[in-house]
């Protein structure tokens, strides 16, 4: 049975996931009329990633490719970028790295700049027509082929990398929302390091990495992760003083209507604490607390179901896990929360095996394309 699920910065569990929606931000930063004037069908696709429609999203890139209906260079880096992400949310990961070999591994080259080819951009500014999300990709695929080093090699690359784009940005005065957006991108990559580091117990650099970061800037997320960080490395009282420094954070940002995930964050923080001091009682106070404010919190609700087994409470624990499922089936159907739901009925039912079939055949229903099945462990 997988343990109570930690906190970290605002990005999906999964942080392919976090970047399907955003895969063109860079080529899509110049005023258009709408997403398909950038590029054949784009918005399209970005409703197919949206609802995890990957294998949809190979057969359109493949049939767009065949009736050589991509004309510019921006737009077949744009749907080699979902035709990659697709291919990695389905585990097909060797594929994924034949569609990198077409490309010069050096994304930064000149051919891959708008000013390259000015009879086709000439109204468009100078810069790389590479989204974001294929430079992630790029850093990120290594890891899932066993290149762990490579893989962090790449993505500090990339975090040096829009560290630059940020600089370059505040000195043209790019607009409040660009600037934003960047910041979020090095959120989002410095996250992504902190998870390979902890994945072999590398304590000691997340929390230099996380350190740093919470020094120049005011973001609740990351100093959350910093304490979740802190209990895994033993310090209970730091961990206790970065969430107290959160709860602190949100507590000024309420004038400004602090929403609902900065609550949750507070009470899930709250909760992980009671819960590593085994109290159990209150931890589940706080994750009904945060489910009360937003009944698709799966985090709140995995933890609280956990909670209540430890309480021995195995019923009412199944409960909440497939009251979820029957409420926000789309949200809570999560691998962590199936495997537990799973493990569950494994100690409580005789005729488990059963009952786990009748969950398979209705995730197959209703689960996007990239789900685990084998999560259900039939």
């Amino acid at each position: 049975m997988d343990a109570p699920e930690s906190e970290s910065p605002p990005v999906s569990s999964s942080p392919i996931t976090s970047i399907s929606a955003s895969a063109v931000d860079d080529p899509l930063s110049s005023p258009y009329a709408s997403l398909n004037s950038h590029c054949h069908d784009l918005s399209a696709l970005q409703d197919l990633a949206c609802r995890g429609a990957w294998r949809t999203i190979l057969d359109k890139v493949a049939r767009s490719r065949s009736l050589s209906l991509l004309s510019r260079p921006h737009e077949h880096l744009i749907y080699l970028t979902f035709n990659v992400l697709a291919l990695v949310k389905l585990r097909r990961f060797a594929d994924a790295q034949q569609e990198f070999e077409t490309l010069d591994d050096d994304l930064g080259s000149k051919q891959y700049l708008f000013e390259s080819f000015p009879d086709q951009y000439p109204n468009q500014k100078p810069g790389s027509m590479v989204p974001f999300a294929l430079r992630w990709l790029h850093a990120h695929l290594p890891f899932t082929l066993g290149d762990r080093q490579l893989s962090l090699d790449r993505l500090y690359v990339l975090l040096h990398f829009i560290r630059d784009t940020k600089l370059s940005r505040n000195r043209d005065s790019v607009t409040e929302i660009s600037i934003d957006l960047w910041k979020k991108r090095e959120t989002f990559v410095i996250n992504s390091i902190v998870s390979h580091h902890l994945t072999l117990k590398e304590f000691k650099v997340c929390l230099y990495l996380l350190k740093s970061e919470t020094g120049k800037t005011e973001d609740p997320f990351m100093v959350s992760k910093l304490g979740y960080v802190q209990m895994q490395y033993g310090d209970l009282e730091g961990a206790k003083r970065s969430f107290e420094l959160v709860e602190k954070m949100v507590e000024k940002s309420e004038g400004e209507d602090a929403n609902l995930n900065l609550k949750n964050l507070v009470g899930r923080n709250k909760a992980l604490i009671y819960l590593v001091g085994k109290d159990y009682v209150s931890a589940v106070r706080e994750y009904e607390e945060c489910m009360e404010r937003d009944a698709s919190d799966f985090v709140a609700i995995n933890n609280k179901a956990l909670c209540l087994m430890y309480l021995r409470d195995l019923s009412d624990s199944i409960k909440v896990l497939e009251s979820a499922l029957e409420r926000v089936p789309t949200v809570a159907l999560n691998e962590t929360l199936v495997v537990n739901l799973c493990s569950m009925y494994e100690l409580a039912y005789v005729n488990h095996a059963d009952i786990k079939k009748t969950l398979s055949t209705w995730i197959a229903r209703v689960a996007p394309d990239d789900f685990d099945t084998s999560c259900t462990r039939i």
